[in-house]
């Protein structure tokens, strides 16, 4: 379990999460009172590596150890809340890996048309979808791009999985639109249904309750607040989605936004 040592800096977004120096490397740390819940931290790990099981782009993920002694040194680890605001929990966070070295590795969430598609795995979108769809995440696909040294292309890499599951709620409502990304190039080499293989059928007949249970198993407790009938609830009713993914796809190709402008 990785020890939290330093943190570099705020990063954005809703769940106010932090850029931290581990003892293993760097990571983006969501703390257990984010504004969000608690229960973003389980869907974040849960969702994150379920979907690196099937062979998407995803951080590394770990369960981080923030102790009191690095919070009460540090004026920034705080939760900004409407009306003031409130240290950062000590304990057991969620952990997603840093692509390197903040001083050394330039990190986007945005790039324009051209370099957009020479993302070299630019087809691993229309993967994140199927895990999207399965997972029902209801917030739109995030991603960030990086390139290493001495490379010319890009490289996508899937994050924030914490609204998957519906957020804290823990519960599928479904509508054609959620799961996509917002620039919709992404998806110009849809052509059909085939072009979301392997990942459907990987969800179809890999993703049984035995995987699912093993990942479910390396959240602690204190994300979920104890209550193992709710996650079982929940795990239960994702098993039964996946025959439905095909069906949720076909409902986001026929929709008034025309995601997949190629498919015919």
């Amino acid at each position: 379990m990785p020890l939290a040592l330093e943190q570099i800096r705020k990063m954005r977004g809703g769940a106010q999460s932090h850029l931290m120096r581990c003892a293993d490397g760097y990571y983006v740390v969501k703390f257990q009172n984010n504004p969000q819940g608690a229960r973003i931290l389980a869907n974040e790990l849960l969702g994150t590596r379920l979907a690196a099981r099937l062979g998407l782009p995803t951080p590394e993920t770990a369960v981080i150890e923030v102790r009191d002694d690095l919070i009460d040194d540090t004026d920034d680890l705080v939760i900004e809340l409407g009306r003031g605001r409130a240290r950062c929990h000590s304990g057991l966070q969620f952990g997603s890996r840093y692509p390197g070295p903040p001083a050394e590795m330039v990190v986007y969430d945005f790039l324009p048309d051209e370099q957009l598609r020479q993302t070299a795995n630019l087809s691993d979108f229309c993967g994140m979808l199927v895990f999207d769809k399965w997972t029902c995440n209801t917030n739109g696909r995030q991603a960030i791009f990086y390139r290493s040294p001495g490379e010319s292309c890009y490289w996508a890499v899937m994050i924030d999985q914490g609204f998957c599951f519906n957020a804290c709620e823990w519960n599928f409502p479904d509508a054609p639109l959620r799961g996509i990304y917002a620039r919709h190039r992404v998806y110009e080499s849809v052509r059909g249904m085939d072009s979301f293989e392997p990942w459907l059928t990987r969800v179809e007949e890999r993703m049984d309750d035995s995987v699912t249970g093993e990942i479910a198993g390396d959240i602690p407790p204190d994300w979920y607040g104890l209550d193992m009938d709710a996650l079982e609830r929940m795990l239960d009713q994702l098993q039964r989605r996946r025959t439905r993914v095909r069906d949720l796809i076909v409902q986001a190709w026929k929709s008034s936004a025309q995601p997949f402008p190629n498919w015919k």
